[in-house]
């Protein structure tokens, strides 16, 4: 297939079954609970446990991609997923379900910086912020998707089913990168330098910085949302539909700012603009009674930003340091996420209240605006020396 948006929906469904295997745990918590006896706390650990390997594999794993190929790579990181479920099916004992979610974890990491790699690929320098804005909306989709399907199959025929689905569905991946193919032009650059020069470098760490502190702060409303609306005597049922909506609103919002984004030709304008927005919205719903209008902007703006931070690493990284550089962009993006909800949760702890976590997210995405300025000096001062 030589066509770049059926490669992109290739791409999509292959991403989309990273999310729908995580969220397979949160899917049948209770179930997990009442088999192995475990608590809130230890299914905590296993849901964390598949981001974990991306701080140490993001890096390699570029690395891994560059000197096996996009395909060869892909495929080990989907037969890793499918492993992983395996595991988690057909284990009897607890440590054996946190081993398989860490193997499932690993594979996604491959697959998450092989995957971004390939879609930079086919889309760097057109379209760029719609590729990867409809490229990123696959995680709320997967989300989505597990929402609705596993709770039915693991009431119906038990937590390891909800396992076995999983890997059904990342096999079902394997078939279907086989009919990925590189763009033309990949080939002919295969054979030269993977380094990457030091502005490019410092480029891409601020990128990862950028896109890491912004899902630190998107993160907050789900991790920490329905306890602030529980303390404020919403039931528990009723503050998950809530905040769900931001979830379900991203589907529409991320794509749209990639699309605006590439069509206006201004999307730093675009996330700056977004960010200030999402920023005080954050911070005004601990502190505010009009708690579905705010949780609906969120929804609408927050996925603006994701497209055009998605598409940074692509402005310094050519074809041929694009794995390399990817594996830099999510090291920083896994750091972010292991430290942000536990440091969130500590001060919420300290506080006594969730809303403080709120806050932490509002000051995260607050961040990212300077960065993106940053950003952009870095590479202007590039250009200039490359024109010299």
């Amino acid at each position: 297939m030589r066509n770049r948006w059926g490669i992109l929906a290739i791409l999509f469904f292959v991403r989309l079954t990273i999310a729908f295997q995580f969220q397979s745990v949160a899917a049948v918590a209770p179930l997990l609970e009442k088999t192995f006896g475990v608590g809130l706390a230890d299914i905590g650990i296993l849901i964390g446990l598949y981001f974990t390997p991306g701080v140490v594999l993001a890096l390699p794993g570029g690395a891994i991609g560059r000197r096996f190929g996009d395909k060869p790579t892909t495929i080990a990181a989907l037969l890793l997923m499918t492993a992983g479920s395996l595991v988690m099916a057909l284990a009897e004992a607890w440590g054996w379900q946190m081993a398989g979610r860490l193997a499932s974890g690993a594979g996604g990491v491959l697959l998450t910086v092989q995957l971004t790699k390939m879609g930079t690929d086919w889309f760097a320098g057109k379209e760029i912020a719609t590729a990867m804005a409809i490229f990123v909306n696959s995680w709320p989709a997967g989300v989505a998707i597990s929402l609705l399907i596993l709770p039915a199959i693991g009431i119906a025929h038990g937590a390891g089913a909800v396992f076995l689905a999983a890997g059904a569905l990342t096999a079902a991946g394997i078939v279907l990168i086989a009919f990925y193919q590189p763009p033309p032009t990949t080939g002919a650059t295969a054979a030269t330098s993977a380094r990457l020069d030091p502005l490019a470098l410092l480029a891409v760490i601020v990128a990862g910085a950028i896109w890491g502190l912004f899902n630190v702060g998107f993160a907050m409303i789900f991790s920490f949302g329905p306890s602030l609306l529980v303390e404020r005597g919403w039931s528990i049922a009723a503050a998950g539909s809530a905040i769900s909506l931001v979830l379900w609103l991203s589907v529409i919002s991320v794509p749209a700012g990639g699309f605006i984004a590439d069509r206006t030709g201004r999307p730093m304008t675009l996330a700056v603009t977004a960010c200030l927005v999402v920023a005080v919205l954050l911070a005004w719903l601990p502190r505010s009674d009009a708690v579905i209008a705010i949780i609906v902007l969120i929804g609408l703006i927050s996925g603006h930003p994701a497209g055009p931070i998605v598409s940074l690493p692509a402005r310094v990284l050519a074809p041929e340091t694009r794995a390399i550089g990817m594996g830099v962009f999510y090291t920083l993006f896994y750091a972010a996420m292991m430290l942000g909800p536990a440091v969130a949760g500590r001060l919420a702890k300290s506080a006594g209240t969730a809303g403080v976590a709120l806050d932490l997210g509002a000051l995260a995405v607050l961040a990212c605006p300077p960065l993106m300025w940053l950003f952009e000096r870095i590479v202007s001062v590039r250009d200039r020396r490359a024109k010299s």
